[in-house]
């Protein structure tokens, strides 16, 4: 039997040893290497910032609207007007065409009298006197009178409705020319139209005296002459249609008079940018109607306030409130921009990431979501792709 010496044991001990230490040391790294690989993951997230529509708390007509798609606005800003129509309100545009209706139902009678005032007069050649188409005259001349008293308030009224919507017209503008939301020129239309309007009314409503008194001077001269001379039946009969619907025009001109002062005033909802942004949708144009709640633009920030990232599943129980964060983001010139945050917030439950996110297309991924504060030295966008990596 061979027997080892002691240094000679040593020494090959020494020589077996050194490569186990090698590879030890190998193994710890490689394992470190990926131990701080994990610890330190690197994901993609999202810039962005708040979005807010702007919508009316009760039913209206959209008038104006300031602003333009991707104008910037600020706080406070008006970007739409409302002119707000009342539940138990009538609509104005209702009453307009009724009496549209009444106009054209008049001119429609005042037709029908001159064809009837003709055969009226023909009868004069069977008669032994003028005395019966002189009586036959005084009665159509009444009956005109009467309608012509009846289209003139129709006119009125319907230009007086027009002229309330100009005055409320005028006075949204000025607010908005004080805010320099519009130019001055759209001040002076606006008067131009309603000085106009108002004009119109005025002279209308002298022509209406004035056929006010044409009515009682001729009804005048039709009872004088009635009280002396022998009744007609023939004349009342062929104008007893017609003065059975000038009544019924007269009624209805009446009650649409009670709906109109019965009216309250129109009132206007100006509608005010609730942030700094961009108009970044336009969903409602002036003249359209919109409902209470109904989403009539959009506003974004410009400036993203949060980046949204999701953890995916080897990485859920890494990421914790507060933890300090490095972002980088591609700049001008291919160089990277680098800056620190930290998370502000984690989602509940694990949802699926958003398409531009997915390293395969065609592949879904699900993450854990978590938002991180946006620096303010960093120049992001909204919607720009971030590089996120735990510190």
């Amino acid at each position: 039997m061979k027997i080892i010496s002691p240094i000679s044991f040593l020494s090959r001990l020494r020589r077996h040893i050194l490569p186990i230490l090698v590879w030890l040391s190998v193994v710890a790294c490689v394992v470190g290497l990926f131990t701080r690989r994990s610890q330190h993951f690197e994901v993609l997230g999202i810039a962005q910032g708040q979005v807010r529509q702007i919508a009316a708390n009760c039913t209206g007509r959209l008038t104006s609207m300031p602003v333009q798609l991707f104008d910037q606005v600020s706080l406070g800003q008006p970007v739409a007007v409302v002119d707000t129509i009342l539940d138990n309100e009538q609509p104005q545009d209702q009453l307009q065409a009724q009496l549209s209706t009444i106009l054209a139902e008049i001119e429609h009678l005042t037709s029908q009298l001159v064809p009837t005032q003709d055969d009226l007069l023909a009868e004069k050649a069977d008669r032994e006197t003028s005395r019966l188409s002189d009586s036959r005259r005084f009665s159509v001349d009444v009956e005109s009178a009467r309608l012509e008293i009846l289209r003139y308030r129709a006119l009125i009224e319907t230009d007086r409705i027009m002229l309330e919507d100009l005055a409320l017209e005028v006075q949204t503008i000025k607010e908005l020319l004080a805010q320099e939301a519009v130019a001055p020129y759209e001040l002076q239309k606006a008067q131009i139209q309603y000085e106009t309007l108002a004009k119109k009314i005025e002279e209308n409503e002298q022509l209406l005296e004035q056929a006010k008194i044409a009515l009682k001077q001729t009804q005048h001269r039709y009872d004088e002459y009635i009280r002396y001379q022998p009744h007609h039946p023939s004349v009342d009969n062929a104008l007893d249609v017609i003065r059975k619907a000038i009544k019924i025009q007269e009624r209805r001109m009446d009650e649409l008079l009670v709906q109109i002062e019965a009216l309250e005033p129109r009132k206007t909802l100006k509608l005010t940018a609730p942030i700094d942004g961009v108009i970044s949708q336009i969903l409602h144009w002036p003249g359209e109607a919109v409902s209470a709640s109904q989403p009539i633009l959009t506003i974004t920030e410009v400036k993203p306030t949060e980046i949204l990232a999701y953890a995916v599943e080897s990485q859920v129980n890494q990421i914790q409130k507060g933890m300090a964060v490095e972002l980088a983001k591609r700049g001008g010139s291919e160089k990277i921009e680098i800056a620190r945050s930290q998370i502000t917030y984690i989602g509940p439950i694990v949802e699926q990431l958003p398409a531009r996110l997915w390293r395969n297309q065609n592949i879904p991924e699900w993450g854990r979501p978590f938002l991180i504060k946006a620096p303010p030295q960093m120049k992001l966008i909204t919607g720009e792709v971030v590089g996120i990596r735990k510190l």
